[in-house]
C-alpha cells in the first residue's frame, strides 16, 4: 500500500471516528431518555464503524510488518520518514489517535450511565420483590419492615 493510499485510509478513518463520536453522543442522549429503539439503531451503525476501523488498523499493521517495521507509532514514523507524505501521515495518525481517545472516553461515560441505570433498576426490583430490608418500606402484609415493626406487639388483654 503506497503512502498516498495509507494517507487516504487515515482520512477515511478520521471521518469514521468523527461519526462514531457523534453516535456516542447520540447514544448518551438516548440512554438519558431511555429511547430503546434509537439505541438499537445506533448500536448497529456503531458496530459497522468499529468493524471498519478495526479492519483498517489490521491492514496498517500488516503493511508495517511486511516492511519489517513494528506495527505501532514508531513503525509508522519510520515508514513516514521514507515518504514525501510523511508529515501528513503523522498528522493524520495523531488526529485519528486523538479522536479514538475521545471515543473511548465517551464510551466510558455511556457505560457509567448504563451501570447507574442498571443499579437503579436492580434496587427497584429488590423493593418490589420485598428483598430490601433496609428500605424502611412495608412488606406484603402492610407491616413496616423497619425496626419498630420488629418489636413485640402490644397485648391489650
Amino acid at each position: 500500500m503506497p503512502a498516498v493510499s495509507l494517507l487516504q485510509q487515515f482520512n477515511d478513518d478520521i471521518a469514521s471516528a468523527e461519526r462514531l463520536l457523534a453516535l456516542l453522543d447520540s447514544e448518551y442522549q438516548a440512554l438519558s431518555r431511555s429511547e430503546l429503539t434509537l439505541l438499537e439503531e445506533l448500536l448497529e451503525e456503531k458496530q459497522q464503524l468499529l468493524a471498519l476501523l478495526e479492519q483498517h488498523r489490521q491492514q496498517r499493521s500488516e503493511l508495517l510488518r511486511g516492511l519489517q517495521l513494528t506495527p505501532d507509532r514508531d513503525g509508522l514514523q519510520a515508514f513516514a520518514q521514507r515518504s514525501p507524505q510523511g508529515p501528513a501521515l503523522m498528522e493524520s495518525a495523531d488526529t485519528l489517535s486523538e479522536l479514538l481517545q475521545r471515543c473511548q472516553e465517551a464510551n466510558l461515560s455511556n457505560g457509567r450511565l448504563i451501570q447507574h441505570g442498571q443499579s437503579s433498576v436492580e434496587g427497584l426490583l429488590m423493593i418490589v420483590r420485598g428483598k430490601n430490608d433496609t428500605a424502611g418500606l412495608y412488606n406484603r402484609r402492610g407491616q413496616s419492615t423497619g425496626n419498630i415493626a420488629r418489636q413485640r406487639p402490644i397485648n391489650l388483654a
